[in-house]
């Protein structure tokens, strides 16, 4: 049914949105983001197999795609918008500035009504300013726990449910020689997602229910003190500091077959297939029992109003968000669809069962707060701070409360 949509011209200018002009002769620019790892399995022969398509069936309009690394895409696009030579589209990392500052078409000046009802829900929340949506979810994913089976199975371990049958479990492991009984990554590269989860499995959070953030609650402060004084201050953590630790090099430690147990999304699925270990995932622990949300990430497809082909912008991504090109772009990266037919289609396949967990976990699970315009700078701060809440010396509800100060000022600053 979506697929079809595109093809009878049903998108949403009822919503408003007007053609900036004919739909002949018409030149969309993308920039997006690589999510592959080498020139074999490149998005831009992703995007460069959809536009083919695309384009046959719409003699009148083209595309041209731009990939951009991770470290360079939303610079580059940041540059372009400055320069004032905005893209028509952009898929990177976060929406919320271009938003704010009204250069972005609404989800209805685009899309048709199927396709825009047909993102999951809290995707769709999650790229919303003011109860409109600006941002549209275009890859996601999860976390799981991740645990060695052979040392699990070497030191008869079954996987933990709470924190405390995490820590016992770390203690065996590490009895047993493990260099990493739980690697807690709170290095700069990505700590907000490793504080994130953390949060999450106290009944925490980066926000409160209104959306106001609360990273120094009761619920986060006893999260860390926890981490502090029963993994890190016991030697649970590895050799290397956990401010010092990113998320890359504890994949590769787990690998290695270094780690006994670690947070990690569908990536480290085949990372760890490639290097031989037998592995189990199982949902986060929490406090008193499994965690009741799991941190979920999204990166976002944006249109910029700039140049004014919503008509055009619109038709072309109805036809990005067909089940065909999400369940493509998902299966080859490894990533969850972030549409509700595709994610149903994506459950009943066999052939997708190694995601079936991830997929699982999609439904509670909670996402940065990317509507606000504070967030990439919060973040950021976080990244660079968090770690030392478990440095011996360190005091989490001090840094937890320097960390919400800086949140509170930028957030009234934007």
């Amino acid at each position: 049914m979506i697929a079809a949509v595109s093809a009878l011209g049903m998108t949403a200018t009822l919503g408003g949105c007007g053609s900036s002009g004919d739909s002949e002769n018409v030149t969309l620019r993308l920039v997006a983001a690589d999510y592959g790892d080498s020139d074999a399995n490149s998005s831009q022969k992703y995007w460069d197999s959809l536009v083919k398509e695309y384009e046959a069936a719409h003699p009148g309009v083209k595309v041209e795609v731009s990939v951009y690394s991770w470290t360079d895409v939303d610079r580059e696009v940041k540059d372009m918008v400055a320069a004032g030579n905005a893209p028509d589209m952009a898929q990177i990392g976060a929406y919320a500035d271009y938003a704010a500052q009204g250069e972005l078409y609404t989800a209805d000046e685009l899309l048709s009504i199927p396709v825009q009802a047909n993102f999951a829900l809290q995707l769709t929340d999650a790229g919303e300013q003011e109860r409109a949506q600006y941002g549209l979810p275009f890859a996601s994913s999860t976390r799981l726990l991740f645990y060695n089976k052979t040392l699990f199975a070497q030191s008869g371990l079954t996987p933990p449910k709470t924190w405390d049958q995490l820590a016992s479990d770390a203690e065996v492991l590490k009895a047993a020689g493990v260099t990493f009984p739980y690697a807690l990554p709170l290095g700069p590269e990505e700590a907000q997602a490793e504080t994130f989860q953390w949060m999450l499995s106290a009944g925490g959070g980066y926000t409160d229910n209104v959306g106001t953030y609360s990273i120094d609650s009761e619920e986060n402060v006893k999260a860390f003190t926890w981490l502090k004084d029963e993994l890190v201050g016991k030697g649970l953590t590895g050799p290397t500091d956990p401010a010092k630790l990113n998320r890359a090099d504890a994949f590769a430690a787990f690998t290695r077959g270094e780690v006994g147990m670690l947070s990690g999304h569908p990536t480290l699925m085949k990372m760890a297939a490639a290097g031989g270990v037998d592995f189990g995932m199982v949902p986060m622990p929490g406090a008193d029992g499994l965690s009741k949300s799991t941190l979920g990430v999204a990166d976002w497809m944006m249109a910029f109003k700039q140049n004014g082909h919503a008509e055009q912008v619109g038709d072309f991504l109805d036809f990005v968000y067909s089940d065909k090109n999400v369940l493509d772009f998902s299966r080859e990266y490894d990533l969850l669809p972030v549409t509700t037919s595709a994610s149903e289609a994506m459950a009943a396949d066999s052939e997708d069962q190694d995601l079936a967990p991830f997929l699982d976990e999609l439904a509670t699970a909670e996402l940065y707060p990317v509507g606000k315009t504070s967030w990439a700078g919060v973040s950021a701060d976080i990244k660079t701070q968090i770690g030392k809440a478990v440095e011996e010396s360190g005091s989490p509800a001090a840094v937890l409360g320097s960390l919400q100060a800086e949140a509170d000022a930028a957030d009234n600053a934007a």
